[in-house]
């Protein structure tokens, strides 16, 4: 069984030497890397040019310009082995990760996709706040706790990248959940690896988490998903929206008391959030009483800036990426 390992980089220099040690040092060596750089203006490709990786070969794709999905469906069309192991730069796998990984592969043959898991590194505060507020908390996977669904983890054959139709091509982000998607509804055998698990670096700030869901929304309405996320929060704050409209007609003062309720209406709102966020993380991000009270401020601040970011992100495909898109449909 002969593995290769797909890597899409776009400026990745402080992390791709990392990613390339690790893989290096796995206890089962992928047969070849093969790595899509798609237009990178930083050191990133003479990183990967000037890495000895030893026992395997690493495959450097260049092409001026592209997206995640394309930089996947390079590297994925360039390997020359049946089986096709997806992870990103910017995460790192523990050591085991592509041992753990086949090992469903060769219990049983049937089986065509294989999911590891992935963990945030919370290294601060800001960042454990972070990984409650935004990333999904381990779930019961055949009878182990794991997060699971991540294309940054993930083995499969080529066939059923092939089959599928590939990565979309046109999303920042998102083309990975379309993707993955694709190949349930294809009805492909799936097993899960646990202890496949990679290392995931989180925005430290708020202002870099309220660039990349800025990112994330306007991706994530052109991959059709809107309803998913974008929608709950522009119903939420269209209620408030509507409430303040209310206070404005009833009062008579510039901060009439109904405008103070609702303030206190979205400040409770956000609190109760935060307060589920925590509940729902607390098997994998224990604390005490003191600590999760500090959370509390942090988890509200980070939960307005990634509504704010969805909001941002809507009104910008709205008035520039729809009408972009409506052009170049036409032609004009």
């Amino acid at each position: 069984m002969k593995i290769s390992v797909i890597i899409p980089v776009r400026n990745e220099a402080s992390s791709i030497g990392e990613l390339l040690k690790s893989l290096k040092n796995q206890t089962r060596l992928p047969a070849e890397i093969v790595i899509t750089d798609t237009g990178s203006t930083d050191e990133t490709v003479k990183i990967v040019e000037g890495f000895d990786a030893g026992e395997f070969p690493i495959h450097l794709i260049r092409t001026a310009h592209g997206m995640p999905g394309r930089g996947r469906n390079l590297g994925a069309a360039r390997a020359e082995n049946e089986w096709l192991a997806f992870i990103d730069a910017g995460v790192l796998p523990s050591e085991r990760w592509l041992e753990t990984l086949a090992r469903p592969v060769k219990d049983s043959g049937t089986v065509d996709i294989v999911y590891g898991s992935f963990e945030p590194i919370t290294d601060t505060l800001f960042e454990e706040c972070a990984a409650i507020a935004f990333v999904p908390p381990p779930e019961n996977v055949d009878g182990n706790k794991m997060r699971t669904r991540s294309i940054a983890s993930a083995l499969m054959r080529k066939s059923v990248w092939h089959d599928v139709g590939g990565f979309p091509e046109d999303l920042r982000s998102a083309e990975d959940l379309l993707f993955m998607d694709k190949i349930e509804a294809a009805g492909f055998k799936v097993a899960h690896a646990p202890e496949a698990k990679v290392r995931w670096s989180i925005q430290p700030t708020l202002w870099k988490t309220f660039s990349r869901f800025v990112s994330y929304s306007r991706s994530n309405i052109r991959a059709g998903l809107w309803a998913q996320w974008q929608g709950p929060i522009f119903r939420r704050y269209g209620m408030l929206l509507l409430l303040a409209v209310v206070a404005l007609f009833l009062g008579r003062d510039w901060l009439p008391i109904e405008w103070l309720f609702v303030v206190l209406l979205w400040l409770v709102m956000m609190l109760a959030r935060s307060v589920v966020a925590i509940r729902r993380n607390s098997e994998c991000y224990p604390a005490g009483l003191g600590r999760n009270f500090a959370r509390l401020a942090w988890l509200v601040a980070i939960l307005v800036v990634i509504d704010m970011a969805a909001i941002v992100g809507t009104l910008q495909w709205v008035f520039s990426d729809r009408s972009y898109s409506t052009a170049a449909r036409s032609g004009t």
